[in-house]
C-alpha cells in the first residue's frame, strides 16, 4: 500500500489520502481526500503553460487564515487531465504541513 499524504494546519487535518498525485514536488488530493470546511474560494487566478489556468483557495482553520494555500485546475488543459479539481497546498506556508505516513 502507498503512503497516505496528509496537509494539515495547525494539527487539523485538511485533507488525507492514499490516492494521490505527485506533480513537481507537489502532492494533489483528490477532491474526495479533502475537508472542504476548511477551504474558501479566492479570488486569486495564475497560468501554468501545460496545466492550464489555476485557481486558488484561502485556507481557515478556527483563527489561521492562510491566504491563496491551496490551489486546483477547474479545466486543465489534455495533459493534466487527470488532475482536475486535485487539490495542492503551499509547503512553504506558515502553519501548514505536507507530509506522508507508511501504513
Amino acid at each position: 500500500m502507498p503512503p497516505v499524504a496528509v496537509a494539515k494546519v495547525n494539527g487539523t487535518i485538511v485533507a488525507e489520502s492514499n490516492l494521490y498525485e505527485k506533480v513537481e514536488d507537489n502532492v494533489y488530493f483528490p477532491p474526495a481526500a479533502v475537508n472542504y470546511q476548511y477551504l474558501k474560494p479566492s479570488t486569486t487566478k495564475s497560468y501554468c503553460p501545460w496545466k492550464g489556468e489555476c485557481s486558488y483557495y484561502n485556507i481557515e482553520v478556527g483563527e489561521t487564515v492562510i491566504p491563496d494555500g491551496a490551489w486546483y485546475y477547474p479545466d486543465p488543459k489534455d495533459k493534466f487531465l487527470d488532475c482536475k479539481d486535485f487539490v495542492a497546498f503551499y509547503k512553504n506556508k506558515p502553519d501548514l504541513s505536507i507530509g506522508t505516513i507508511m501504513e
